[in-house]
């Protein structure tokens, strides 16, 4: 299993790329800035919530139920990302 330091490494790269994407939107298209801002918001809750998550393993000394635990972080971190660019794809797009 990967280090729950890289986790959230890789967490923070992720959601940073979110957020710089946004304000990039907002910069370019001043008129989608309240979306944009939006995403931000929903963005660093997700974070935020990944991030507790990944302090609270399930089943602290079971070394399955963690290994899938984190599974489940990783595969809905990039599941979620993705979607926030998807949104911001489509805004770009009106």
């Amino acid at each position: 299993m990967a280090k729950l330091r890289n986790l959230k490494k890789d967490i923070d790269y992720l959601i940073s790329e979110v957020l710089s994407d946004c304000y990039t939107l907002a910069y370019l298209y001043p008129d989608k800035k309240d979306k944009a801002m939006e995403i931000i918001r929903e963005a660093v809750d997700f974070r935020n919530r990944i991030f507790e998550r990944a302090n609270k393993p399930n089943g602290k000394y079971d070394k399955k139920l963690v290994k899938t635990h984190y599974k489940s972080i990783n595969q809905d971190l990039l599941t979620g990302v993705d979607d926030f660019f998807k949104r911001i794809s489509e805004l770009t797009k009106k």
